[in-house]
Parts: C-alpha cells; structure tokens; sequence
C-alpha cells in the first residue's frame, strides 16, 4: 500500500494516520494514532479503518530530540510489521506558524527548516516539536519528500487591518500582529459548507472550532476575514486549559503584585486556566456536563457566553450572519453547548431544532431560521495528505 505520512508533533506527543494513495487518496485514514508519554513512559496506541486497536510501549532513551527520533523509528518498524506492503511516498505535517512569509503548503527543506527556525518565539510550546519530527524524519527516511502544512496559512487572506495591534509601527514591523490559528481546521470545514449550507456558504459563515483549543473564525466569499485567536494560541475564546483573551493589565498585576515570572505566567496562562481553572474539576466538557457540582455548570456557561460575545464580533467583521458552523470534539458532540450558544445568539436569527442538536444532525436550524446551523466533523489529517498531494502532484 502506497501512503502519505501525517504527523502532528506535539512536546509529549506525536499523533499520526496513514492515508492510502491508490487509486485515489482516501479521505479516511487506514491507520491513526499516536505516541504519548515521550519524555516520560511513552506508549503507542492505534487504531485501523475496521476499528480494531492496539497498544504498545515504546522504549526511548537519550535527549528530548533524540527521544522523538526513537519514537518515530519505533513507530516506522511498527507500521512496517503491521503492513508488510507498505510503502511511505510521503510525510505532511502540521505546522503551527508561517509566519508571513507561508500564506500555503510548502516542501520542506533545511533552507526553508531554518526560516521556520526563526518563527520559534512567536509560537515556543508547538513550533520546536512541529520542526524536530520533521528533521527525524529526515534521518530516518531521507528519500521520502515532506510538505509542511501551517495553521496560520488560512487566514493570510485577512486584510492588514483586522491583522493589526495598536502598537507602535516599529514593533508591528518586527512580526507582532493578528496571525490566527485552527486554520487546517477551517479550510477543511469551508470546502464542505456547499454542499451543507448552499449559497450561504459565499455569504457570512462563522465557523467555531470548540475542542480543547478553541476559537472562531469569520469567513467572506470562503476566505477568512477575521479570527478570534491572534498572535498566539492562547487568545480569544475560554478553552480546556488557556485562558483566552485576558486584560493585560492582570498579567502586570500578577507580575508586580505576586511576582510572577515568565514562566509561571506561561503556566498560569496555558496549563491552569480555562475550564479547568474556572470548574476546579476538570478540562473535558463531558465531565462537566455531566456534574452536578455549580462550579461545573458556571465553567459551562462562561465558555458558551464567550462563544456568544465572539459570535457578535465576528458577524460585525463578516459584514451579517449568513451560517453558523460547529465543529471540533465540542462543537460537534456537545449538544448543551450548541443550545446555549443558540439561546444567547437569538438576536442574531440563531435558531435551532432541538430534536436535530440532539441528534447531532449536520442541519440543525428550524425552518424559520434566519441563520443556517450546521455542525460539520472536522479532518485535519485529511487536509494536510490532501495539500501534501496537490503539492507533489502524486
């Protein structure tokens, strides 16, 4: 079997799903999973097209680069002794940030490794990881072509207003403005939205990737308008760990008054706030909705006010609202959460079915609707084989 490679290289993580090529690329993955605990005790986990899964150990050793390597050759044996036939023509990976210079998929070479080198500041907690699978694939398989494919490259469409800050122009020159992220996600989802939403999908269409990142983006003629995420990752909506937009006046506060440092507010910023931090409980919507316990509930209700608030905004700079679109692990698989938001939303003509939002229908809009709401599963495994595709012309 012939396919392409895709991987999303994380600190402690290294996801990954095989898409076959012949006689056409599948839209589904033949095989995905991961490799978890690398630093740690890493594990191999996976699962095939017929469902079956399996899991392993994984034995490393040696430095934090060195260790991504043992995974990747413990993972290349082990998709060679699960398929025999198997022959890798190509790896895709996820790229969290092209800066603006990569507006599309690029074919990665050390030329261009060493630009991507230099757009570690802007995104420190994924580029380094994105860039260290891409060079242990290199030395493991250095026959093999590799595409990178970037989350901010979708929303280069976006005018240089809705990408500016109020800075001085000497600090917005060096690279500080609105880059957006999710967009492999998005650039998926908008090539479904004809044949969901119709002609609505040439109109107003914001789309609300809600997973444990979480953001929003606002789309025009299917191009990208405005994003609630920013510079970072971490702006924007509430999410599982990140606290989404915040006054930068508390991180002075917390500087000055507690004295925290860089990296405490790092933590405090993207490992200990969100839903974790407001509940006490837990990150994962679907413990908190299924507890009882106020803190719960008032986690819940903040992330869904803040979606609404995003909602207003981003029909603001799409110019109305034409279709409302939910998509990621929460968006589409927490009902409560797409009624909430609905309930919030109704000034806008948001309205939904609720026999349809609890079947997780793709159509879940009443009739008299003035907003079309669709909930549409996300596959950015399947965009980046598809760019890696389109770019090599295999």
């Amino acid at each position: 079997m012939k396919a392409i490679l895709v991987l999303n290289a994380g600190s402690s993580s290294l996801k990954f799903a095989l898409f076959a090529t012949e006689p056409v690329l599948a839209s589904e993955p033949a095989l995905s999973g991961q490799v978890e605990g690398i630093g740690a005790t890493p594990e191999l986990s996976a699962r095939d097209a017929a469902g079956e899964r399996y899991h392993e150990k994984v034995v490393t050793a040696g430095e934090q680069s060195e260790q991504h390597r043992d995974a990747l050759t413990h993972l290349f044996r082990w998709l060679s002794a699960h398929n025999p036939d198997l022959e890798i023509v190509a790896a895709g990976h996820r790229v969290v940030h092209g800066g603006e210079r990569y507006s599309a998929p690029v074919r990665l070479t050390e030329a261009v490794l060493r630009e991507l080198d230099e757009f570690v500041p802007l995104a420190p907690l994924h580029q380094p990881h994105n860039l260290r699978a891409v060079r242990a694939v290199a030395a493991l398989l250095p026959e093999i072509p590799q595409v990178g494919c970037f989350d901010t490259a979708f929303h280069r469409t976006q005018s240089p207003l809705a990408q500016a800050f109020a800075l001085p122009r000497a600090i917005s020159a060096e690279g500080v403005k609105r880059y957006g992220f999710h967009g492999l996600s998005y650039d998926f989802v908008a090539r479904q939205l004809p044949e969901v939403v119709g002609e609505r999908a040439r109109g107003a269409v914001v789309i609300a990737h809600l997973g444990n990142g979480a953001s929003m983006c606002a789309l025009r003629d299917g191009r990208s308008v405005a994003s609630t995420m920013g510079f970072t990752a971490v702006e924007g909506l509430m999410m599982g760990t990140r606290t989404g937009s915040l006054d930068p006046g508390v991180l002075l506060y917390l500087m000055e008054q507690k004295g925290m440092d860089a990296k405490a507010l790092t933590r405090l910023l993207y490992k200990e706030s969100g839903l974790l931090g407001v509940s006490g409980i837990s990150q994962d919507m679907r413990t908190l909705l299924a507890s009882d316990a106020p803190e719960a509930k008032e986690a819940v209700d903040l992330f869904c006010y803040r979606i609404a608030r995003e909602l207003g905004s981003l029909a603001a700079a799409a110019g109305g609202l034409d279709a409302l679109v939910f998509t990621g692990g929460i968006g589409e698989h927490a009902a409560p959460v797409r009624e909430k938001v609905a309930a919030l939303s109704a000034w806008l003509g948001v309205h939904i079915d609720p026999a349809a939002n609890a079947a997780h229908a793709t159509r879940i809009d009443t009739a008299d609707s003035r907003v079309a709401v669709a909930v549409v599963p996300t596959n950015e495994e399947g965009m980046i084989a598809r760019y890696t595709v389109e770019l090599l012309g295999r």
